[in-house]
C-alpha cells in the first residue's frame, strides 16, 4: 500500500496518498506518464480528495459544463456535483487543456464514494510547468487542510462571517 498521511475531521480520519499532488480546491493531481523525450505540456489526472468526499458524503450526481478537448482558464466553472449533504460547483484546479473526462464516474458518480483515488478520477488536464507550479505537495496540502477545516467548521455551525 502506498504511503499516506491522515487528517482528523472531527470523529473521522481522512487518508491522503503522499505520492499525489493537491490543489487548493480539494482535488488530487496525479502526474500521468509521458513518452520519453517528449517536450511539451504535462498531463495530470484529477479527482476529489478524501476531504472533499467526506464533506460531501454520498455523491449521487455529477455534471460537466465543458467537453474535452477544451481550453481551461484558472478557476473556471467546469461542472457541478450533488450529494446527500451539499451541492457544489466544480472549478478547474489549474489552467490548461481539458483532454479527457472519466465517463465511468459520470455514469456512476457513486464511484467517488467508493474509490476516490482510483476509479473515480474525474478529468485529465494538460498544463505547462508554470501552471502546474500551483499544485501543492502533500505537506503543503496538509497545512492547507488545517485552515480549510477551521473554515468548514465555522460554516457548518453557521458562523461563516465571524
Amino acid at each position: 500500500m502506498p504511503e499516506s498521511f491522515t487528517f482528523a475531521m472531527g470523529e473521522f480520519d481522512a487518508e491522503f496518498p503522499t505520492d499525489y499532488l493537491y490543489a487548493k480546491n480539494h482535488m488530487w493531481a496525479l502526474p500521468m506518464p509521458t513518452q520519453e523525450n517528449v517536450v511539451g505540456p504535462l498531463r495530470y489526472r484529477f479527482g476529489l480528495t478524501a476531504y472533499a468526499v467526506r464533506l460531501l458524503q454520498d455523491v449521487y450526481f455529477l455534471e460537466w459544463t465543458v467537453d474535452a478537448p477544451a481550453p481551461l482558464t484558472a478557476r473556471m466553472l467546469i461542472g457541478s456535483i450533488e450529494s446527500k449533504k451539499a451541492e457544489s460547483d466544480l472549478f478547474t484546479p489549474l489552467p490548461g487543456q481539458l483532454t479527457e473526462i472519466n465517463q465511468d464516474v459520470l455514469s456512476d458518480p457513486s464511484l467517488i464514494n467508493a474509490d476516490p483515488y482510483g476509479a473515480a478520477w474525474l478529468i485529465e488536464i494538460e498544463a505547462n510547468l508554470a501552471a502546474a507550479a500551483i499544485l501543492l505537495s502533500p505537506s503543503e496540502y496538509a497545512d492547507h487542510l488545517v485552515e480549510a477545516w477551521e473554515v468548514a467548521q465555522r460554516t457548518i455551525k453557521g458562523q461563516a462571517n465571524t
